[in-house]
């Protein structure tokens, strides 16, 4: 996806907000706005795809506060909050009538659970409280039948994981891709490096993935989404043998949109017009898109 003018702004206020949760010090802060803004005034063109642009500015950013992973404790209390959902959450798979339906919509709503950005659940305790009235919403946009007819073939499928919090729950929706058919062989991807609230292999301890999915990769290097040519020769040539890719969250989408990979199947809530506009779309809904 390319970067739009709007796009600025709102990376902007993911930048300061990043920037007060690291420093309580104002000059720090606006040290840190202004080499935001140094890239973006060389980089910005609106060509770029825009998780290009915004890894740049994070880095910049990262740079300037001296810290390699500013929601670290953010990241443990989504993790936190998550795991207290996950027997009721996992009580509502287990009784429903299309597994597969409702771990999907579990692991969306899970994907508002994102901090400093519009249109996410802005803290872990407050996503606790909305979760069952976004559940409620259900999928305002799903291809999950022709997900489902994909899953059927016996192959390779890459699951391309987002934020942290949300990941716990995408434990759920990765077994019932398994108990639809287990000839599948799963692979979920995470992070290289720490960068904004997603998950990375360390965020991966104790949720119990080891047992749940054949494989786990990385995208091997600081990057928003995906940077493909930086990722590992393995990631490269699973993702040209897959049958399916499984893509969770925006950056992903933002990521993906820009390369000729199919099939790529996108599982998110539109939190974003930007996003929403390019995937045809309307705003904040849970959304299984093909």
């Amino acid at each position: 996806m390319r970067t739009k003018p709007r796009c600025i702004p709102c990376l902007l206020n993911r930048v300061l907000y990043e920037a007060e949760i690291s420093t309580r010090e104002e000059k720090k802060r606006g040290e840190v706005l202004r080499a935001a803004l140094e890239v973006i005034h060389k980089e910005y063109t609106g060509e770029e795809n825009s998780t290009r642009l915004a890894t740049k500015v994070h880095r910049a950013v990262y740079e300037a506060l001296n810290d390699k992973d500013p929601y670290k404790e953010l990241k443990k209390e989504a993790t936190r909050v998550a795991l207290s959902l996950l027997p009721k959450v996992g009580g509502i798979v287990k009784n429903s009538s299309d597994r597969i339906e409702a771990s999907a919509l579990i692991s969306i709503v899970g994907n508002s659970l994102d901090f400093g950005i519009a249109g996410s659940v802005q803290s872990p305790d407050l996503f606790a409280k909305n979760f069952l009235t976004l559940y409620r919403e259900g999928l305002g946009y799903s291809d999950l039948p022709r997900v489902k007819n994909l899953l059927k073939k016996r192959g390779s499928v890459l699951y391309f994981a987002d934020n942290c919090g949300e990941i716990v729950f995408d434990t759920l929706l990765c077994k019932e891709i398994k108990r639809f058919n287990p000839n599948i062989r799963l692979t979920l991807v995470v992070r290289g490096e720490p960068i904004l609230n997603d998950a990375t292999r360390k965020d991966l301890e104790g949720l119990g993935f080891e047992k749940v999915v054949d494989e786990i990769m990385d995208t091997g290097c600081f990057a928003i989404g995906v940077d493909f040519e930086c990722a590992g020769k393995e990631l490269k040539e699973e993702l040209k043998r897959a049958n399916l890719i499984i893509c969770k969250g925006m950056a992903n989408y933002e990521a993906f949109s820009d390369t000729s990979y199919k099939p790529v199947a996108y599982f998110l809530r539109t939190k974003c017009r930007s996003i929403a506009e390019s995937m045809n779309l309307p705003v904040n809904i849970n959304a299984i898109k093909l």
